[in-house]
Parts: structure tokens; sequence; C-alpha cells
């Protein structure tokens, strides 16, 4: 019996197909997931931002440097395992009282404070990026934008940080009232996070009241202020004067912060409080 000959298949030329839609699969996938990466929460991402450059960026909170208050030298070295917080120095001149179990410096002279400011701040004033003056509102610091933030940013900078802190020493023991305004040029900016030089100027001063706070100042002698580009120091029609009129002035003001607790006590005892 003759055996039947098996006839071959014929080629298939289309097979290209199955690949070709594979590939088209693959990219419509790296496409979809590119655009999920695109569309960032902007919110979480600052969020996250901000968490990443306390944790890698920032340095420690240290001094190397001796300060000098009244007649007593005392210096600073950081505590191991914990964040470094200047504690007040008491020298035997300077009034205090008890205030929960601690002892606070409740006043001190501003002729004496603003020589500390001065000395402690003297390589930036050499600079010309801070000036050191005595008003009737009390005690100026103005500092430049340049060494606080970058353009448009309200983020302080590593050098904006070393310098505060050594203005951080200085009045964290006080009593007075802290006023940090912002302020800006005329040139207009519009992002998301700042429509306005407002928001911008606002910003900047709540950024280092925020970072007062964090060192251990009194949120209640605080207040952050942004006054946009409505109060220059120069005109704006040249780059030296807007350059001069981005800045960040903090006042250590001759008021004391007033006790609410003995206010509120007094009230009670006179029977007022309707």
């Amino acid at each position: 019996m003759a055996r039947r000959r098996r006839q071959e298949e014929p080629e298939n030329h289309e097979r290209w197909l199955v690949s070709y839609a594979d590939f088209i699969t693959l990219l419509f996938a790296f496409f979809v997931v590119m655009y999920s990466i695109s569309s960032v929460n902007d919110g979480k991402y600052r969020v996250l931002s901000n968490t990443l450059i306390e944790a890698f960026v920032a340095p420690p909170i240290r001094t190397d440097d001796p300060i000098q208050v009244g007649e007593e030298l005392r210096s600073l070295e950081p505590q191991v395992g914990a964040p470094f917080l200047p504690q007040p120095i008491q020298p035997s001149s300077i009034p205090t009282e008890e205030v929960s179990g601690s002892t606070q410096i409740r006043y001190r002279p501003l002729e004496a404070v603003e020589d500390e400011l001065s000395q402690a701040l003297l390589d930036y004033v050499d600079q010309g990026l801070v000036k050191v003056t005595r008003t009737q509102r009390g005690i100026g610091v103005e500092m430049k934008s340049s060494m606080l933030f970058a353009s448009g940013s309200a983020r302080l900078s590593r050098e904006a940080l070393k310098a505060l802190r050594k203005v951080v020493l200085i009045v964290k023991p006080l009593s007075n009232m802290i006023n940090v305004e912002g302020h800006t040029d005329n040139v207009p900016i519009s992002t998301i996070s700042f429509p306005s030089n407002w928001e911008l100027s606002a910003a900047r001063a709540a950024s280092v009241v925020h970072y007062f706070a964090k060192l251990g100042v009194a949120s209640e002698r605080m207040a952050a202020i942004g006054y946009g580009e409505f109060r220059p120091l120069a005109s704006n029609d040249t780059p030296e004067g807007r350059r001069r009129n981005r800045r960040v002035n903090l006042f250590i003001m001759s008021q004391q912060v007033p006790d609410a607790a003995y206010d509120s006590e007094e009230a009670l005892d006179s029977g007022g409080g309707e």
C-alpha cells in the first residue's frame, strides 16, 4: 500500500502581526505609566521634598563659637543623640523671674541686644548682606533675600539657617515681641504656590517664623507679615534698586509679651469678663 505523502502546510506570512500587536500594547502601557508619574500631587510632593531636605540637606544645629552675654562666657556644645537648642544664660545683673519651674530672662536693655546681634552677624554685615539698626520700634535686622532664598522660592537656604541660628541664640531667652516682615521687588510672579508678590513675601516671613519656633522661640512672641513690593527702599527701575528691595526684616520690638494668664486672673478677681 503506497504511503501517502504528507502535504506541507503553506507558510504564514502574517506572523509579524503578533509581534507588532505585542509592541503596541507595551508602548501603550509605557505611556500610561509615564502619564501617571507626571501627574504629581503638588501638596504631597512639597511635603515629601521638605522632609527629605530636612533629613539629608539641612546641617545639624550646632555652634563652635562661644556666646558672650554680659560678663559671662559660655561655650555651647551639642548634646549627643538629641538636637542642640541653646539654653538661656543668666547674668546676675539681668532681672529674671521663675516661669513654670524654669528661669527665663524677662528683660534686657536693647542696646546690649543690638551689640550682640551686630557682633554675631559681623561676617554678613561686612559682606553687605545684613544690616543691624536701632529704630523707634526696637532693633531692626535687615537680611537680603539673596542670602536667604532662591529666586521665586520661600525655602530657606543653608546659609540662611546658619545666620538665623545666630539670631536665635540671642533672642530666644528674651520676652520681646518679634516681627518678621517680607518684602519683594515689583517684578510680577504668578505660580500655583505664589499668585502674587504678597503671597511670596508672606511665605518668606512665615518660613523664618516657623524656623524660629522650631528652635524653641515662643510662638506667641512672633508675627509674620508680607508687604509684597509696596514698601520699597529704592526705585524698582534699576537692578540695584530691585536687589535692595528684596529683603526680610526682623524687628526685636521694644514691646514685651503680654502675660495673658495674669490678665485673665486679674479680670476674674475683679469680677470682670462679661
